[in-house]
């Protein structure tokens, strides 16, 4: 019975964070959703990338760093590659990303906001 008020005191706290988690709710401080690729997350975003990326434009393993702005209406602007290895890769994820379609902007306090999402990509030696 001495167990009880303890594992009351260890669950309460975890209740509580599921509540905040979901994928639609509103955040601490925020108020703020964040932006969906095709009704869903960065997953779909990542399936989207992998199809249309041509993957023999990488020359070398390496990591990249892409950054864009995901602006009130959706849009994908203020491309930039902030670490690329070399040209021709990052010349390809440009590319892609300006054939981007639409995402549904983040939001907070019900308003369409703008956000800057930086996506890495690691390529891997082939054998």
């Amino acid at each position: 019975m001495k167990l009880m008020p303890l594992l009351l005191f260890m669950l309460l706290p975890m209740a509580a964070l599921s509540q905040i988690q979901g994928e639609d709710e509103v955040y601490l401080k925020g108020d703020r959703i964040e932006a969906k690729f095709n009704g869903g997350g960065i997953d779909e975003f990542t399936d989207f990338i992998h199809k249309e990326f041509d993957y023999t434009k990488v020359t070398k393993p390496g990591k990249m760093v892409g950054a864009f702005t995901v602006d009130v209406d959706g849009s994908v602007k203020n491309i930039k590659i902030i670490e690329f290895f070399d040209v021709e890769s990052a010349t390809e994820f440009i590319r892609v990303l300006k054939k981007c379609p639409k995402w549904e902007p983040a939001k907070r306090n019900g308003k369409a906001i703008s956000i800057e999402i930086k996506y890495p990509m690691v390529f891997k030696k082939r054998n």
